[in-house]
């Protein structure tokens, strides 16, 4: 099956959270919870950002040792040189370079054409592989660009040694059709497009973010860059823990593989959502309180039955050991036996 790559950013636009501000010992504790997860890739922040974020990657970057650590950079020498230093004594060292490419964000962000955005990424990529041995190249808003640009400068920076070629939703708004349909496109367009990696980096704005990053697995990505319990700007990215227990669930129907060890899930949610400050909704899919928890008496009857009927997921899955059924209002007859049987008493069924 075709291996899918996990690319985790809690610890970068993860941190990006409004509220959210982690030293360097809570993010080294959130990566090492990371490797344990099985990422194959780890964010761990934007090295030219502040002295404290370039310490912070620096000493991620020397302690984790079973996957690559990257850390972001603009189309800029100095950020370039900055990510370098930072993560030159890792393992797998690797860039994360971008730039715009959007006519809104070149109209009013960047003040630059089209054909200086191609030069300034083309030299830039060129900088960055001559000491990174994988660079990562993102088109910024690459789901407001129009597509035969977005082709023709993504087929520039693969020729100047970009290996993974990552298209983000950076707002939040495309549809999974309209998502899938630019994977398909750059597949069928670039002609040297099997020279590098797709990846996909959703945000949640219109809470399409897991439904986006999976379409671009139909479509051909090869990677998903995304935040445990789905944190990040403004409304969020991706859910890791999301993506990862679908394709795992959903292994029939996305026949792909992963790295990621699901049991590992619950400890590394409960862990980033301590640090950061950061609650998880009770009815949070896989990870939430409630994920697991049944109060109908209907459905609380067929799972005592046969758990099946009503979960698709087991708690032991993703490392939940919880109590599944709560006993309130909508509970019913079955539930309230299979509970006092458990406190050890005795009724028969009139009592």
């Amino acid at each position: 099956m075709r291996k899918i790559n996990f690319f985790d950013t809690t610890l970068r636009d993860g941190e990006q959270s409004p509220g959210v501000n982690l030293n360097t010992q809570e993010k080294l504790a959130i990566a090492k919870q990371l490797e344990r997860l099985g990422a194959d890739i780890i964010e761990a922040g934007f090295p030219a950002s502040s002295r404290g974020d370039f310490l912070a990657v620096q000493e991620i970057a020397r302690t984790i040792k079973n996957c690559s650590v990257t850390g972001l950079a603009r189309c800029v020498k100095g950020d370039i040189d900055a990510a370098w230093e930072a993560l030159k004594d890792g393992a797998y060292p690797r860039i994360h370079v971008f730039i715009a490419t959007s006519d809104i964000h070149l109209k009013h962000k960047l003040k630059m054409t089209r054909e200086q955005v191609i030069e300034r990424a083309v030299e830039m990529v060129k900088y960055a592989k001559e000491r990174f041995p994988v660079v990562q190249w993102s088109a910024e808003d690459a789901c407001r660009t129009e597509l035969s640009f977005l082709a023709e400068i993504v087929e520039k920076v693969i020729d100047a040694g970009a290996s993974v070629i990552n298209l983000p939703d950076t707002v939040g708004y495309l549809a999974p059709a309209e998502y899938g349909n630019i994977f398909k496109y750059m597949k069928e367009n670039v002609p040297n497009i099997h020279q590098a990696k797709l990846s996909a980096h959703c945000h949640d704005d219109l809470g399409m973010a897991v439904a986006n990053s999976l379409a671009a697995i139909e479509n051909g990505a090869d990677q998903i860059e995304c935040a445990v319990n789905g944190i990040g700007e403004r409304a969020g990215n991706a859910a890791l823990e999301e993506i990862a227990v679908a394709l795992h669930i959903r292994k029939d129907f996305y026949q792909v593989e992963t790295g990621i060890t699901l049991n590992e899930i619950k400890r590394t949610s409960d862990l980033v959502s301590k640090l950061t400050g950061m609650a998880v909704p009770r009815n949070k899919a896989v990870v939430g309180d409630n994920a697991f928890a049944h109060e109908s008496g209907i459905h609380q009857d067929g799972f005592l039955k046969e758990k099946s009927t009503y979960e698709i997921i087991s708690p032991e899955l993703v490392g939940v050991t919880a109590d599944a059924l709560v006993l309130g209002k909508h509970s019913g007859r079955h539930a309230f036996k299979d509970r006092l049987t458990a406190l050890g008493f005795q009724f028969d069924s009139e009592e």
